[in-house]
């Protein structure tokens, strides 16, 4: 197997698992629906493509950087007045639409490397823009950071990869320990998330549930090498949203 690294990190991203109707809501690390999403986006497919070589990628992801959760409340109206009147047209509903704001993750995604070359060369020149979840939230730096044969699997990677956090972030946070989401093998403890996507069709969008497990590492630092760690943090403890004041609406803290 080999390993295909991306990172993802931009002003704004949102991956959401449950966003229904007004509220969108966002998890705290990027789901697979969205990263299958944004590697069909660079293939080009359409939502009607089939996905299946998409879903048998293995998948993994590593928190570089925490960000906070910020929330954009939109309003929308028609501009057409209902004829011999003052009342508009159509009455468009109040969303609540929730971002993460200054984060930063490592992805691995694994696969014989045939699989692999094809997706990097997608997303150096990706048939449409990419974005991390939403249309509206582009990433910073280019997503892919190449092919890696020297890791046995996606999990051995992220253990062992160099630190990608802002300068400013780890000045602050140097000692944090950092956690990697990642699908769950038998008998590990885990939790079921609804992001495996069936279908992006668009009249017949569908997901089924994920075991997903999730534990910690001790800081690779910049040069990267680390191992499993059995605290809960490090010495200097990564930003809570009481810590930072920041507002915690979806209860993440």
């Amino acid at each position: 197997m080999s390993v295909l690294l991306l990172q993802l990190a931009g002003p704004l991203q949102s991956w959401g698992d449950s966003s229904r109707f007004v509220r969108r809501e966002t998890r705290t690390e990027p789901t697979k629906s969205g990263v299958i999403g944004l590697l069909a986006c660079a293939q080009g497919r359409v939502r009607e493509d089939p996905i299946e070589d998409l879903l048998n990628l293995s998948f993994a992801v590593r928190v570089e950087q925490r960000g906070r959760i910020v929330t954009d409340f939109q309003t929308e109206k028609s501009l057409t007045r209902k004829r011999n009147s003052r009342e508009y047209e159509k009455t468009m509903p109040l969303t609540y639409r929730y971002y993460l704001a200054d984060a930063r993750f490592l992805v691995a995604l694994g696969a014989e490397r045939s699989v692999l070359e094809a997706l990097d060369q997608a997303l150096r020149s990706p048939r449409w823009p990419l974005y991390l979840g939403r249309r509206s939230c582009p990433p910073v730096f280019p997503v892919t950071l190449g092919i890696h044969d020297e890791y046995d699997d996606v999990r051995q990677a992220l253990e062992r990869e160099p630190w990608r956090a802002s300068a400013w972030y780890r000045r602050r946070y140097p000692d944090q320990t950092l956690e990697i989401v990642c699908d769950a093998s038998q008998n590990e403890p885990s939790a079921t998330q609804a992001d495996l996507p069936v279908t992006f069709s668009q009249t017949d969008r569908r997901y089924a549930g994920r075991a997903v497990h999730r534990y910690r590492i001790d800081n690779p630092g910049t040069g990267g090498g680390a191992h499993r760690s059995t605290a809960r943090g490090g010495t200097s403890a990564p930003p809570t949203f009481d810590a930072t004041g920041d507002d915690d609406p979806m209860n993440f803290a």
